[in-house]
C-alpha cells in the first residue's frame, strides 16, 4: 500500500503540475497575442489615454471657449478630447467656428444641455443675471454629459491654459474624492491681489451664516473657500456619492430658503459646491489655476508671475474679450477670429 501510495501522489502531483503549465500559458500567452495584434490594428495615436476636457460655450462668450481651446491644443502633445458643452442655439455656430478655423484639426463632442433640469432650481438674482446662466451648472451634471471616461477635466470658459493639460490631468485625488478644486487660500502672490481688490475666499463670502440651515453644517465661517471653475473629477465616485443629487438638493434649498450670501456675485454656482465637497476634495498645484484676472480693472499680477503660471483665470466682472479688462495681450495670443464675423473683441478704439 506504501507504494501504491506513493505512486498515486506523484500522479496527482503530475497532475497539477500540468494543470499549472497549461493555466500559465492561457495568462501568459494570450494577452501577447491580443497585444500583437492590437498594435498592429491601431496607431500609436489611439492607444494613448484621452484626456477628456468639458468646457461650455454660451452665446456671446463663444471667443472664449475658443481662445482656451486653442490655448490647450497648443501646449500639449496628449490626446485631448474637447467636450463642447451648448445650448440648442448655439452649438451649431461653434461647431461652424471651429470647422472653419485653425482647430479643424482638435477631437471634439458637442454635448447639448439641457436647461430644464435647472426648473425650479434656481433663485432669480438681479445682480450679476449673467451668472444665473444654465451653463454655469454645467459641472454639477458632468457623469451625465460624459459617459465614459472615469476621470474628467472641467473648465470655465474663460481660463487660459499654458501648462501641458497632461500635468492637470495627472492631478492625483485621495481616495473616496470625487473632484479636486484650488484652494482660495494657496498661494501667497495672489493674497495681495485678493486683499487689495477686497474679494471673498472664505466660506462666509459664500454662505449666510444668520441662516439655520447653514450653522447646522457646521462648518466654520472662516474656512478657506476653493474655485470650481478648474476641476478634475472622478466620475466613478461622483456616481456612487450621488453628488450631482446632492448639489440640486442644495439649490432647491436655496430657492425655498435664500441660504447664500447676497454679498458675492459668483455664489450661485459655487455655493452648492462648497457644501457638497467640504473636507471632501483633493487639491490642485495653485500653479494650475491662477485666478481673480477679471476681479478689477486696474489690479494686475507681475509679468514674471504670470509666465509662470500653468493656467489663467479672468473670473470676475472684467473679462478679456471686453473692455476695460487686464493682461488681455495673454488672452489674445490664443484667440481666433469668428469666421462668421459675429463674435468681436470690445476695445477701446472698436
Amino acid at each position: 500500500t506504501l507504494h501504491f501510495v506513493s505512486v498515486n501522489q506523484i500522479l496527482l502531483l503530475l497532475l497539477i503540475l500540468t494543470v499549472c503549465a497549461i493555466l500559465y500559458n492561457k495568462v501568459h500567452k494570450a494577452p501577447s497575442a491580443l497585444k500583437n495584434e492590437a498594435v498592429d490594428l491601431e496607431s500609436p495615436q489611439e492607444m494613448e489615454e484621452e484626456i477628456p476636457v468639458v468646457i461650455c460655450a454660451a452665446a456671446g462668450r463663444m471667443g472664449a471657449t475658443v481662445a482656451a481651446i486653442s490655448s490647450i491644443y497648443s501646449n500639449t502633445e496628449a490626446n485631448v478630447l474637447f467636450y463642447i458643452v451648448g445650448l440648442k442655439n448655439t452649438i451649431p455656430h461653434i461647431r461652424r467656428w471651429i470647422e472653419n478655423s485653425k482647430l479643424k484639426e482638435i477631437n471634439f463632442k458637442t454635448v447639448e444641455f439641457n436647461p430644464m433640469v435647472l426648473k425650479g432650481k434656481i433663485r432669480q438674482d438681479a445682480s450679476r443675471p449673467e451668472l444665473l446662466q444654465p451653463l454655469n451648472f454645467v459641472r454639477f451634471y458632468l457623469p451625465l454629459l460624459i459617459q465614459k471616461h472615469e476621470k474628467v477635466i472641467y473648465l470655465d470658459d474663460d481660463v487660459i491654459v499654458q501648462g501641458d493639460i497632461q500635468e492637470l490631468y495627472d492631478t492625483k485625488l485621495a481616495p473616496g474624492h470625487a473632484a479636486a478644486f484650488s484652494d482660495d487660500c494657496d498661494l501667497p502672490s495672489t493674497h495681495e491681489i485678493v486683499r487689495s481688490v477686497g474679494m471673498q475666499n472664505t466660506y462666509m463670502g459664500f454662505l449666510d451664516y444668520r441662516k439655520q440651515a447653514i450653522r447646522d453644517l457646521g462648518i466654520s465661517p472662516s474656512t478657506c473657500s476653493f474655485n470650481p471653475g478648474v476641476i478634475v473629477a472622478n466620475m466613478t465616485e461622483w456616481k456612487n456619492q450621488r453628488l450631482t443629487k446632492q448639489l440640486e438638493k442644495w439649490m432647491q434649498r436655496n430657492v425655498e430658503e435664500n441660504l447664500y450670501s447676497s454679498t458675492l456675485g459668483g455664489g450661485v454656482a459655487t455655493s452648492p459646491m462648497l457644501i457638497v465637497f467640504h473636507g471632501k476634495h483633493s487639491t490642485i498645484n495653485p500653479m494650475w489655476h491662477i485666478r481673480h484676472l477679471g476681479w478689477s480693472p486696474d489690479t494686475r499680477y507681475s509679468e514674471h508671475f504670470l509666465q509662470e503660471a500653468k493656467l489663467l483665470h479672468w473670473n470676475g466682472r472684467y473679462k478679456p474679450w471686453d473692455y476695460p479688462s487686464v493682461h488681455t495681450d495673454l488672452w489674445e495670443n490664443w484667440f481666433i477670429p469668428d469666421p462668421s464675423g459675429k463674435f468681436k473683441l470690445t476695445r477701446p478704439d472698436s
